[in-house]
């Protein structure tokens, strides 16, 4: 089975009060993708790919989609068909 945890380059913007909130972030074949609002964030693990973390629910070209934050990396889940 391919692994399903693909590791991501992520724009994170800190506001003031160190709240961390993705902005950008480049899919595995080098596409830039733009975070369009986060409607979730909260402490969960990944049970497609494994790891646990933050996970932020996305909308990114009006897909929800999920980004985790995983202690020092960012990662996400590749969609298996």
């Amino acid at each position: 089975m391919e692994n399903a945890k693909v590791y991501v380059d992520v724009l994170v913007n800190f506001d003031k009060d160190g709240t961390m909130s993705p902005v950008d972030f480049i899919w595995e074949d080098g596409e830039k993708y733009h975070v369009d609002r986060i409607l979730a964030r909260e402490r969960c693990a990944s049970r497609k790919a494994g790891g646990t973390g933050i996970c932020y629910t996305v909308m990114v070209n009006g897909k929800e989609s999920h980004l985790y934050y995983e202690f020092d990396k960012w990662f996400m889940e590749r969609r298996c068909s």
